[in-house]
């Protein structure tokens, strides 16, 4: 018998090479056998520690909804200012976007190939993040601390200038992590405060 630990192991290798797959060639783009070449494996073999490509998908995306929607309400529920939860569920995207990159791509661009009641399900949960990041922005119009704006708006050009990262940013680039993160957060910040 294989020992759970390193099932745990070549299922997480597999669910990072196939997000990389996905990422560059799309769900449709990508077989089985793909996935299995880049992690060296037998396709047969595979089967031992995931049931389908359809299961690799809703493992990808809904970790990355789930890491989201968790930050955001840790962040939601502290008492800091407006300003400074802004600051950090920016962070919280950067980070995603820079150290699982590939995941968040697949989330982002291939969640629509997910099986009907998957994909209602992950809808859904977009929805409930977005509804949650709405309400920290309006509250901080309420506080005074944002300008008072549509907040649809303002939701949604935070969340595209966040998701363009995705299409420019590497570690070659001349601009750290940190360096981007602050960058953007004074850009994003800026636009709505007072």
């Amino acid at each position: 018998m294989v020992p759970l630990r390193t099932k745990v192991n070549k299922r997480e290798l597999i669910l990072t090479e196939a997000s990389k797959l996905f990422k560059d060639r799309g769900f449709g783009g990508t077989g089985m056998r793909d996935i299995a070449e880049k992690v060296g494996m037998e396709a047969a073999s595979m089967y031992n520690h995931i049931k389908s490509k359809d299961e690799i998908l809703e493992l990808i995306c809904f970790k990355i909804a789930d890491a989201y929607t968790t930050q955001l309400s840790e962040i939601a529920n502290t008492e800091a200012s407006f300003q400074d939860k802004l600051k950090q569920i920016i962070k919280v995207h950067i980070d995603l976007m820079i150290h699982d990159a590939a995941a968040v791509s697949v989330a982002n661009n291939d969640w629509k190939y997910l099986r009907d009641e998957k994909k209602e399900e992950y809808k859904s949960i977009r929805k409930s993040y977005e509804r949650s990041f709405a309400f920290v922005l309006e509250e901080g119009m309420k506080s005074g601390e944002f300008k008072t704006m549509n907040v649809s708006v303002a939701l949604f050009t935070i969340l595209s200038s966040l998701r363009w990262i995705e299409l420019w940013y590497k570690p070659s680039r001349d601009i750290s992590a940190e360096e981007l993160e602050e960058e953007l957060s004074t850009i994003l910040l800026n636009g709505i405060n007072i």
